[in-house]
């Protein structure tokens, strides 16, 4: 988790996003790439783009691309001359592409070697909907590297609380590989594995075992187990990473059918732009 992009639209949640990204790199000795897309523009553009709201006040359509790229390459400009006060010893770099927001993002995660996206998010309102909340979700099934999404501003890097929700019933290859990478960087972190039952009429006990034979037999350390019931799995990670004060929570994720509920990107579309810790998600084939 070094070589990190943060995507920004220059929006407050974005920002949240670029100061975890930086104090992220200064905890693992690593870098931070800035990145902007601007999208084609058209006729319905209005004075707005996907990227960023208003510009200069005038309707998009009216700026010339030139103009636009100068005044996107000042703004990147400036949140690079941020990190030197935020985190000073921090390399970040910046860039700009063109087309589509989401096809950018993967363009460049390839190109630059990217191993974690810190990508900002809100739940569903407004106009910048498209970029904060749609394009997260959609690098939560595309990426092919960790995306972290953040929501709120957190002044410090403390990872203390990670929660780590689960199917203990399974076990498919590659589940933990997100998870001991978080555990590589912050090894005294709490980790509460979590199974969510809903409308299941398993004893809670029984959960209970599941769970300790998975956390035995890959070895973990520093766990504790939890079992919860809730209407939707979603609901039962959010409310009990409030509960337990999680600083982070990790998701495995999967995108073919057959496999519980829990390893679908929806679930995990769900808890990034809804619980309030950032949430780490991953997939794994």
């Amino acid at each position: 988790m070094k070589n990190i992009l943060v995507p920004t639209d220059f929006s407050p949640e974005a920002h949240y996003a670029y100061k975890v990204a930086l104090q992220l790199a200064r905890h693992t000795g690593g870098s931070v790439t800035l990145l902007h897309v601007l999208e084609e523009l058209g006729d319905t553009a209005s004075g707005f783009s996907s990227v960023g709201g208003p510009v200069g006040g005038a309707g998009l359509d009216q700026i010339f691309p030139i103009k636009l790229m100068e005044a996107t390459k000042r703004r990147l400009q400036n949140l690079q001359d941020e990190a030197m006060l935020r985190a000073s010893g921090v390399s970040v770099r910046h860039t700009v592409k063109t087309g589509a927001v989401g096809d950018g993002i993967l363009r460049a995660i390839q190109k630059y070697g990217i191993d974690l996206v810190v990508m900002g998010a809100r739940e569903h309102s407004g106009i910048q909907h498209f970029f904060v909340s749609s394009t997260t979700e959609q690098m939560i099934r595309l990426a092919p590297c960790p995306v972290l999404t953040v929501k709120h501003e957190h002044a410090q890097l403390e990872v203390r609380n990670i929660v780590f929700p689960f199917d203990f019933s399974g076990n498919p290859e590659g589940a933990l590989a997100g998870l001991r990478q978080v555990q590589a960087v912050f090894p005294n972190a709490r980790l509460h594995l979590l199974q969510v039952m809903v409308g299941h009429h398993t004893e809670p006990s029984q959960q209970q075992e599941q769970i300790q034979e998975f956390a035995r037999k890959h070895q973990l350390t520093n766990w504790q187990p939890a079992v919860v019931e809730a209407d939707r799995t979603s609901t039962g990670i959010e409310q009990y990473a409030q509960s337990v004060q999680s600083d982070w929570v990790v998701m495995p994720t999967h995108g073919r059918s057959g496999l519980s509920t829990w390893l679908r990107p929806s679930v995990a579309e769900a808890v990034a732009t809804h619980a309030f810790p950032p949430v780490l998600t991953y997939r794994f084939q």
